[in-house]
Protein backbone atom coordinates (compact mmCIF):
# COMPACT_ATOMS: atom_id res chain seq x y z
CA UNK A 1 0.00 0.00 0.00
CA UNK A 2 1.40 3.24 -1.06
CA UNK A 3 1.74 6.27 1.24
CA UNK A 4 -0.97 7.91 -1.13
CA UNK A 5 -3.65 5.17 -0.67
CA UNK A 6 -2.60 4.81 3.08
CA UNK A 7 -3.49 8.26 3.80
CA UNK A 8 -6.84 7.80 2.34
CA UNK A 9 -7.51 4.55 4.29
CA UNK A 10 -7.02 7.14 7.55
CA UNK A 11 -8.99 9.71 6.53
CA UNK A 12 -11.45 7.42 5.84
CA UNK A 13 -11.16 6.02 9.53
CA UNK A 14 -11.08 9.53 10.93
CA UNK A 15 -14.32 10.35 9.42
CA UNK A 16 -16.04 6.66 10.30
CA UNK A 17 -15.34 7.63 13.72
CA UNK A 18 -16.04 11.05 14.08
CA UNK A 19 -19.40 9.74 12.39
CA UNK A 20 -19.65 7.38 15.38
CA UNK A 21 -19.34 9.81 18.28
CA UNK A 22 -21.17 12.71 16.70
CA UNK A 23 -24.12 10.07 16.15
CA UNK A 24 -23.67 8.97 20.13
CA UNK A 25 -23.82 12.57 21.23
CA UNK A 26 -26.94 13.12 18.80
CA UNK A 27 -28.63 10.17 20.72
CA UNK A 28 -27.60 10.86 24.04
CA UNK A 29 -28.93 14.77 23.54
CA UNK A 30 -32.73 15.25 24.72
CA UNK A 31 -34.64 16.56 21.55
CA UNK A 32 -35.30 19.70 22.77
CA UNK A 33 -34.10 23.34 21.71
CA UNK A 34 -31.95 25.31 23.98
CA UNK A 35 -30.38 23.09 26.89
CA UNK A 36 -28.55 25.34 29.29
CA UNK A 37 -27.75 23.19 32.41
CA UNK A 38 -27.97 19.50 33.42
CA UNK A 39 -29.34 18.46 36.84
CA UNK A 40 -31.07 21.88 37.43
CA UNK A 41 -34.49 22.56 38.32
CA UNK A 42 -36.56 25.88 39.61
CA UNK A 43 -34.93 28.58 36.89
CA UNK A 44 -35.08 31.76 37.59
CA UNK A 45 -33.07 35.20 35.86
CA UNK A 46 -33.94 39.16 35.53
CA UNK A 47 -32.10 41.26 33.28
CA UNK A 48 -30.72 44.11 34.57
CA UNK A 49 -28.54 46.93 32.94
CA UNK A 50 -27.50 44.49 30.19
CA UNK A 51 -26.79 41.33 32.89
CA UNK A 52 -28.73 38.31 33.45
CA UNK A 53 -28.87 37.48 36.83
CA UNK A 54 -29.48 33.67 37.59
CA UNK A 55 -30.59 31.48 40.41
CA UNK A 56 -31.62 27.66 40.63
CA UNK A 57 -32.33 25.20 43.25
CA UNK A 58 -29.26 23.36 44.26
CA UNK A 59 -29.49 19.80 43.55
CA UNK A 60 -30.04 18.65 47.75
CA UNK A 61 -31.34 21.98 48.46
CA UNK A 62 -28.20 23.20 50.63
CA UNK A 63 -27.95 26.73 49.41
CA UNK A 64 -29.15 29.65 47.41
CA UNK A 65 -26.72 30.44 44.87
CA UNK A 66 -26.36 33.53 42.06
CA UNK A 67 -24.82 33.99 38.53
CA UNK A 68 -24.23 36.92 36.67
CA UNK A 69 -23.73 36.86 32.50
CA UNK A 70 -24.30 38.87 29.82
CA UNK A 71 -25.24 35.59 27.67
CA UNK A 72 -27.80 32.93 29.41
CA UNK A 73 -26.33 30.45 26.87
CA UNK A 74 -22.52 29.97 28.78
CA UNK A 75 -24.36 29.45 32.63
CA UNK A 76 -22.45 26.42 32.85
CA UNK A 77 -19.16 28.09 32.62
CA UNK A 78 -19.72 31.19 34.90
CA UNK A 79 -18.67 30.91 38.54
CA UNK A 80 -21.19 31.38 41.28
CA UNK A 81 -21.84 33.14 44.55
CA UNK A 82 -23.57 31.32 47.37
CA UNK A 83 -25.73 33.92 49.20
CA UNK A 84 -26.83 31.38 51.82
CA UNK A 85 -26.71 27.59 53.06
CA UNK A 86 -28.20 25.42 55.32
CA UNK A 87 -25.07 26.40 57.58
CA UNK A 88 -27.32 29.27 58.61
CA UNK A 89 -29.91 28.76 61.80
CA UNK A 90 -30.01 25.45 60.82
CA UNK A 91 -32.09 25.97 57.77
CA UNK A 92 -32.99 23.08 55.56
CA UNK A 93 -34.66 22.24 52.11
CA UNK A 94 -33.66 26.02 50.75
CA UNK A 95 -35.55 25.71 48.00
CA UNK A 96 -37.03 27.62 44.47
CA UNK A 97 -35.27 31.08 45.20
CA UNK A 98 -35.94 34.37 43.23
CA UNK A 99 -34.22 37.45 42.50
CA UNK A 100 -36.02 40.66 42.11
CA UNK A 101 -35.14 44.35 41.74
CA UNK A 102 -36.97 46.61 43.60
CA UNK A 103 -37.08 50.51 44.31
CA UNK A 104 -33.05 50.38 43.76
CA UNK A 105 -31.95 47.21 46.12
CA UNK A 106 -31.90 43.33 45.29
CA UNK A 107 -33.88 41.40 46.75
CA UNK A 108 -33.60 37.38 46.89
CA UNK A 109 -36.79 35.12 47.97
CA UNK A 110 -36.71 31.54 48.61
CA UNK A 111 -38.20 29.09 51.14
CA UNK A 112 -36.65 26.93 54.15
CA UNK A 113 -37.75 24.79 57.11
CA UNK A 114 -36.50 23.18 60.16
CA UNK A 115 -36.20 20.09 58.99
CA UNK A 116 -39.89 19.32 58.79
CA UNK A 117 -41.50 19.80 55.44
CA UNK A 118 -44.86 20.75 56.74
CA UNK A 119 -42.90 24.28 58.06
CA UNK A 120 -41.60 25.44 55.49
CA UNK A 121 -41.67 29.25 55.68
CA UNK A 122 -40.69 32.23 52.96
CA UNK A 123 -37.70 33.88 53.63
CA UNK A 124 -36.43 37.17 51.99
CA UNK A 125 -33.00 38.84 52.14
CA UNK A 126 -32.26 41.96 50.72
CA UNK A 127 -28.69 43.74 49.56
CA UNK A 128 -28.58 47.39 49.02
CA UNK A 129 -25.40 47.54 47.40
CA UNK A 130 -24.79 48.32 43.55
CA UNK A 131 -23.68 44.72 42.45
CA UNK A 132 -25.42 41.67 44.24
CA UNK A 133 -22.63 39.52 42.91
CA UNK A 134 -20.15 41.31 45.53
CA UNK A 135 -22.56 43.27 48.03
CA UNK A 136 -24.22 42.45 51.27
CA UNK A 137 -26.79 40.20 51.72
CA UNK A 138 -28.83 40.65 55.02
CA UNK A 139 -31.25 38.67 55.84
CA UNK A 140 -34.68 40.46 56.21
CA UNK A 141 -36.35 37.57 58.03
CA UNK A 142 -39.71 34.68 57.03
CA UNK A 143 -42.27 36.49 55.93
CA UNK A 144 -45.81 36.78 57.92
CA UNK A 145 -48.21 35.73 55.28
CA UNK A 146 -50.76 34.11 57.25
CA UNK A 147 -52.41 35.19 60.70
CA UNK A 148 -53.05 31.41 61.85
CA UNK A 149 -49.99 29.45 60.00
CA UNK A 150 -47.27 30.99 57.90
CA UNK A 151 -46.69 27.35 55.51
CA UNK A 152 -45.76 28.74 52.24
CA UNK A 153 -43.37 27.33 49.16
CA UNK A 154 -42.53 28.92 45.85
CA UNK A 155 -42.44 32.65 46.68
CA UNK A 156 -42.89 34.92 43.61
CA UNK A 157 -43.13 38.79 43.23
CA UNK A 158 -44.81 40.70 40.73
CA UNK A 159 -44.54 44.27 40.28
CA UNK A 160 -46.93 46.32 38.17
CA UNK A 161 -45.74 49.55 36.46
CA UNK A 162 -47.87 51.61 38.95
CA UNK A 163 -46.00 50.55 41.37
CA UNK A 164 -48.60 47.82 43.46
CA UNK A 165 -46.34 44.77 44.29
CA UNK A 166 -47.10 41.52 45.09
CA UNK A 167 -46.13 38.28 46.64
CA UNK A 168 -47.72 35.00 44.97
CA UNK A 169 -47.02 31.40 46.59
CA UNK A 170 -48.14 28.07 47.15
CA UNK A 171 -50.05 27.01 50.28
CA UNK A 172 -52.61 24.90 52.07
CA UNK A 173 -55.83 26.34 53.37
CA UNK A 174 -54.92 24.58 56.71
CA UNK A 175 -52.69 22.56 57.90
CA UNK A 176 -52.69 18.71 56.54
CA UNK A 177 -54.27 15.99 58.78
CA UNK A 178 -56.39 14.09 56.49
CA UNK A 179 -55.69 15.53 52.60
CA UNK A 180 -53.28 17.75 51.33
CA UNK A 181 -54.09 20.44 49.22
CA UNK A 182 -51.59 22.94 47.80
CA UNK A 183 -53.31 26.18 46.55
CA UNK A 184 -51.99 29.51 45.01
CA UNK A 185 -52.21 32.41 47.14
CA UNK A 186 -51.67 36.49 46.32
CA UNK A 187 -51.43 39.05 48.82
CA UNK A 188 -49.90 42.69 48.12
CA UNK A 189 -47.09 43.93 49.97
CA UNK A 190 -46.37 46.95 51.81
CA UNK A 191 -42.72 46.69 51.20
CA UNK A 192 -40.18 43.58 49.77
CA UNK A 193 -40.63 41.79 53.39
CA UNK A 194 -43.85 42.53 54.56
CA UNK A 195 -47.43 41.41 53.32
CA UNK A 196 -50.04 44.19 53.45
CA UNK A 197 -53.34 42.57 53.25
CA UNK A 198 -54.54 38.90 54.06
CA UNK A 199 -53.90 36.23 51.27
CA UNK A 200 -56.38 35.71 48.87
CA UNK A 201 -56.77 32.09 46.83
CA UNK A 202 -56.82 32.61 43.37
CA UNK A 203 -56.58 29.24 42.12
CA UNK A 204 -56.75 25.53 43.56
CA UNK A 205 -56.93 22.26 41.84
CA UNK A 206 -60.28 22.00 40.55
CA UNK A 207 -59.84 19.96 37.17
CA UNK A 208 -58.43 15.90 37.22
CA UNK A 209 -55.29 17.46 35.20
CA UNK A 210 -54.67 18.70 38.69
CA UNK A 211 -54.92 16.40 40.89
CA UNK A 212 -53.20 13.24 40.00
CA UNK A 213 -51.27 12.18 43.09
CA UNK A 214 -50.54 8.44 42.25
CA UNK A 215 -46.28 7.53 42.07
CA UNK A 216 -45.42 6.06 38.64
CA UNK A 217 -44.78 2.85 40.43
CA UNK A 218 -47.97 2.67 41.81
CA UNK A 219 -47.11 3.96 45.58
CA UNK A 220 -49.37 5.74 47.09
CA UNK A 221 -49.18 8.48 49.86
CA UNK A 222 -51.89 8.06 53.11
CA UNK A 223 -54.02 10.31 51.12
CA UNK A 224 -54.80 12.19 48.17
CA UNK A 225 -52.32 14.93 46.84
CA UNK A 226 -53.57 17.57 45.17
CA UNK A 227 -51.35 20.10 44.06
CA UNK A 228 -51.47 23.85 42.58
CA UNK A 229 -48.17 25.48 42.68
CA UNK A 230 -44.85 27.52 41.68
CA UNK A 231 -46.70 30.63 40.22
CA UNK A 232 -44.78 32.96 38.01
CA UNK A 233 -46.62 36.16 37.14
CA UNK A 234 -45.79 38.20 34.52
CA UNK A 235 -47.49 41.04 32.49
CA UNK A 236 -48.49 40.95 29.04
CA UNK A 237 -46.57 42.49 26.17
CA UNK A 238 -49.02 45.47 25.49
CA UNK A 239 -49.67 45.73 29.82
CA UNK A 240 -52.94 44.92 29.93
CA UNK A 241 -53.17 41.42 31.94
CA UNK A 242 -51.42 39.66 34.42
CA UNK A 243 -50.63 36.29 33.38
CA UNK A 244 -49.83 33.40 36.17
CA UNK A 245 -48.22 30.12 34.94
CA UNK A 246 -48.09 27.34 37.28
CA UNK A 247 -47.65 23.51 37.86
CA UNK A 248 -50.46 21.15 38.53
CA UNK A 249 -50.31 17.78 40.04
CA UNK A 250 -47.64 16.20 41.94
CA UNK A 251 -43.91 16.52 40.81
CA UNK A 252 -43.49 13.24 41.52
CA UNK A 253 -45.93 11.51 39.14
CA UNK A 254 -45.84 11.37 35.38
CA UNK A 255 -48.89 13.57 34.54
CA UNK A 256 -47.14 17.46 35.89
CA UNK A 257 -48.30 19.85 33.89
CA UNK A 258 -48.80 23.73 33.16
CA UNK A 259 -51.76 25.53 34.42
CA UNK A 260 -52.49 29.59 33.35
CA UNK A 261 -54.24 32.07 35.05
CA UNK A 262 -55.13 35.39 33.72
CA UNK A 263 -56.71 38.75 34.92
CA UNK A 264 -56.84 42.28 33.97
CA UNK A 265 -54.06 44.35 35.37
CA UNK A 266 -56.11 47.43 36.13
CA UNK A 267 -58.50 45.19 38.47
CA UNK A 268 -58.43 44.38 42.18
CA UNK A 269 -56.02 41.55 42.11
CA UNK A 270 -56.91 40.61 45.52
CA UNK A 271 -60.41 39.93 44.31
CA UNK A 272 -60.54 36.22 43.71
CA UNK A 273 -63.60 37.11 40.66
CA UNK A 274 -61.21 38.73 38.40
CA UNK A 275 -59.16 35.50 37.65
CA UNK A 276 -59.91 33.30 34.95
CA UNK A 277 -58.83 29.72 35.01
CA UNK A 278 -58.00 28.22 31.61
CA UNK A 279 -59.66 24.55 31.73
CA UNK A 280 -57.05 22.55 29.74
CA UNK A 281 -53.22 22.69 30.47
CA UNK A 282 -51.00 24.93 28.61
CA UNK A 283 -47.89 22.47 28.12
CA UNK A 284 -49.43 19.16 28.91
CA UNK A 285 -47.02 16.20 29.35
CA UNK A 286 -45.68 14.00 26.56
CA UNK A 287 -47.71 10.76 27.36
CA UNK A 288 -45.14 8.38 25.54
CA UNK A 289 -41.98 9.59 27.19
CA UNK A 290 -43.39 11.22 30.20
CA UNK A 291 -41.20 14.41 30.30
CA UNK A 292 -42.82 16.92 31.55
CA UNK A 293 -42.09 21.17 31.72
CA UNK A 294 -42.89 21.69 35.51
CA UNK A 295 -41.53 25.45 36.45
CA UNK A 296 -41.02 28.36 34.19
CA UNK A 297 -39.52 31.49 33.68
CA UNK A 298 -40.46 34.62 31.36
CA UNK A 299 -37.17 36.96 30.73
CA UNK A 300 -36.52 39.27 27.70
CA UNK A 301 -33.93 39.01 25.47
CA UNK A 302 -30.12 42.06 25.89
CA UNK A 303 -32.17 44.44 23.30
CA UNK A 304 -35.60 43.66 24.07
CA UNK A 305 -36.96 42.17 21.24
CA UNK A 306 -37.76 39.01 21.87
CA UNK A 307 -38.88 36.90 25.25
CA UNK A 308 -37.44 33.46 26.63
CA UNK A 309 -39.02 31.17 28.12
CA UNK A 310 -36.58 29.33 31.18
CA UNK A 311 -38.20 26.25 32.00
CA UNK A 312 -37.61 23.25 34.15
CA UNK A 313 -37.69 19.96 32.00
CA UNK A 314 -38.77 16.54 34.05
CA UNK A 315 -38.17 13.69 33.25
CA UNK A 316 -38.09 9.75 34.92
CA UNK A 317 -35.08 7.37 34.69
CA UNK A 318 -35.21 4.27 36.67
CA UNK A 319 -38.14 5.76 38.84
CA UNK A 320 -35.91 9.10 39.49
CA UNK A 321 -36.95 12.18 38.92
CA UNK A 322 -34.26 14.03 36.59
CA UNK A 323 -34.57 17.83 35.73
CA UNK A 324 -32.36 20.10 33.77
CA UNK A 325 -32.94 23.62 32.28
CA UNK A 326 -34.04 24.48 29.01
CA UNK A 327 -34.49 27.87 27.42
CA UNK A 328 -36.39 28.71 24.05
CA UNK A 329 -37.96 31.86 22.38
CA UNK A 330 -41.70 32.98 23.39
CA UNK A 331 -44.11 33.62 20.67
CA UNK A 332 -47.56 35.56 21.59
CA UNK A 333 -51.03 35.51 20.56
CA UNK A 334 -53.51 38.72 19.39
CA UNK A 335 -55.06 38.74 22.55
CA UNK A 336 -51.32 38.37 25.04
CA UNK A 337 -51.01 34.91 25.33
CA UNK A 338 -47.85 33.41 25.71
CA UNK A 339 -47.81 30.80 22.98
CA UNK A 340 -46.28 27.94 24.38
Amino acid sequence: MNSVTMRHHIIYILTFLLALVGCRHEDSTPSVEGFLLSEVGYPQAILYDGTYYFTHQSLGGERVDLFATTDLNNLAEVPRRTLWSTEHDGMTHIWSPEIYRIDGKWYVYFEADDGNTDNHQLYVMECADADPMTGTFVMKGPIQIYSEWNYAIHPNILQLPDGRLYLLWSGWPKRRTETETQCIYIARMENPWTTATERVMISKPDYEWERQWINPDGRRSAYPIYVNENPEAFLSPDGKRVIVLYSASGIWTTYTTMGMLTAPASANLLDSAVWTKHPEPVIPPDTVTYNSITNVYLVPSVDSTQTFLLYELKRIEDGNIVRDTYMKAVEWSADGLPRL
